[in-house]
């Protein structure tokens, strides 16, 4: 940063000069923003005066960010000043959850984090009048949204930050320092991000319902020939968890809904995703919970309903236990799902097959090849067990290789049902489970299974927690929701009666 801006931000200072009595001067807003305006004049002549080259626009582009921001900076620190009345204005005694508190004669100094770096803010404490050892309450501050001395937008960017891939704590704290002029560390990051990431998890579902709804009412009046399809698919990841002396390896959970239109075009997809537990009981709680929710509040005719994934242990429970028995929340009609083995775990069986029968030269491939193009056709499945169980009875197997042979065989002829892949592209429903699959990848591979990364199960989960709603496409709708609900203190002005005053203050 050159001279000149050292010179710009000791002049922008004019706004934060204080009195003998502890509290900022009244300074009128043109008179704190005059030196900054003045300097980008000046900034814009210099580098007309040196000549146009490379290097001089890419200085005073430079410069000019950073007279941007402060000029930011000098102006909220100067509006968050002005918000509160002076001390002798306000009601000397507030109650506060039910509890009685008193004014302090002077206001004192907060250093408060912004999006354009950070400002000393001047507000008016009251203490317990009782001395229960409560601490001071500042009702500015919490007018203000603050997070543990963050501002409500610089808060939910810190949170942002470590909610994208590849995010790290340093990266997400060098950004913080570069972009936003905050030199945070490690455990005041953890406590704003926290914070944010505990009020938006609690407003997940209404705007993942929310926009389930905005997306199949696009999706039916879309054009196409096939109904909407609302698909359900949940999958498990692999995932390390931290013990006393050393590490071992769970089962975490994602759970995907997605709407496809009626040319079976993909419009958006709802996230879920939890650390690993037992049974994975969260995840079937909270993503039955999202779709009845969702099927309740629809207007419209019911969509298609499917359920894609593969044949695990924890994915089938749910279809028998959960899906099976589902009713219309609205009408109680019995709910037709129709479940989907993912045709790439089909497809796997097939290759495994094909090595026991040819070995894993280029018979086995021909062979694959052919059965996968056959399990796409009407009647495929059969059509590709009858050519298996023929080539079975002509190819002499191995104990070892028969064993293979009949486990990849086994699994397929047990779940005939759910491989009818032309009849579900006939209607538009999707045989692969790929956004699942995906949201695996997205959800944790990209953020939590960096080099070097290692999480507690709490962690973890908060950053999950963000993921899904950044990945659903909800994260401003959640945040926006959080900051309506934050309780809006209100002092009154001193005119008011002091009965008036102990209903409404703080």
């Amino acid at each position: 940063m050159t001279y000149s801006i050292y010179l710009l931000m000791a002049a922008a200072t004019v706004g934060c000069k204080e009195t003998v009595a502890g509290a900022p001067s009244q300074v009128e807003l043109d008179d704190v923003l005059e030196p900054v305006r003045h300097q980008f004049k000046q900034l814009i002549e210099d580098f007309l005066k040196k000549g146009v080259s490379p290097q001089a626009a890419f200085e005073l582009e430079q410069q000019l960010s950073a007279a941007s921001r402060e000029l930011c900076r000098v102006g909220v620190e100067w509006a968050y000043n002005q918000v509160e009345s002076k001390p002798v204005d306000l009601p000397q005694h507030v109650e506060f959850e039910a509890g009685p508190y008193t004014r302090l004669n002077h206001k004192t100094p907060q250093d408060v984090a912004t999006l354009f770096g950070k400002i000393r803010l001047w507000r008016t404490g009251y203490r317990p009048t009782n001395k229960t050892g409560d601490p001071t309450i500042f009702p500015l501050a919490q007018q203000l949204g603050l997070v543990a001395g963050a501002s409500p937008a610089l808060a939910e960017r810190a949170a942002y930050y470590q909610a994208e891939a590849g995010a790290t704590q340093r990266r997400t704290l060098e950004r913080l320092k570069q972009d936003h002029g905050v030199g945070w560390g490690v455990k005041k990051l953890r406590e704003v991000v926290g914070h944010v990431a505990a009020a938006m998890t609690a407003e997940r579902h209404e705007v993942q319902v929310e926009k389930l709804l905005q997306w199949l009412e696009q999706a039916w009046t879309s054009k196409g020939k096939h109904k909407p399809v609302l698909s359900i698919g949940r999958d498990g990841i692999s995932f390390a968890v931290p013990i006393r002396k050393g590490t071992i390896y769970k089962v975490a959970s994602a759970g995907t809904i997605t709407v496809f239109d009626r040319r079976g075009k993909r419009l958006g997809t709802a996230y879920l995703a939890y650390m690993p537990e037992s049974k994975q009981g969260t995840m079937s709680t909270q993503l039955t919970r999202l779709v009845e929710d969702v099927l309740r509040q629809l207007q419209r005719p019911l969509p298609r309903l499917c359920y894609v994934t593969d044949a695990g242990d924890n994915e089938t429970a749910y279809h028998e236990n959960v899906l099976r028995r589902m009713c219309h929340p609205r009408t109680g009609e019995k709910l037709e799902w129709i479940r989907v083995v993912d045709f790439y775990h089909a497809s796997e069986r097939v290759w495994k097959m094909a090595e026991a029968l040819f070995g894993s030269g280029p018979a086995a491939k021909g062979w694959a090849r052919r059965m996968l193009k056959l399990l796409k056709k009407p009647n495929g499945i059969r059509r590709v067990l009858n050519s298996a169980s023929v080539l079975r009875g002509r190819h002499p197997l191995k104990r070892t290789t028969s064993a293979e042979f009949d486990k990849a065989y086994n699994y397929m002829r047990d779940r005939t049902r759910f491989m009818r892949y032309a009849a579900y592209e006939r209607v538009g429903i999707p045989r692969g489970s790929g956004v699942t699959e995906a949201a695996c990848k997205t959800i944790y591979t990209q953020r939590l299974k960096l080099s070097g990364m290692r999480w507690n199960k709490a962690g973890a989960q908060t950053i999950l927690n963000l993921r899904v709603l950044l990945l659903s496409g909800v994260w401003i709708e959640a945040y926006l929701r959080v900051l309506k609900k934050v309780e809006n203190v209100q002092v009154p002005p001193y005119e008011l009666p002091s009965w008036e005053r102990l209903k409404k203050a703080a």
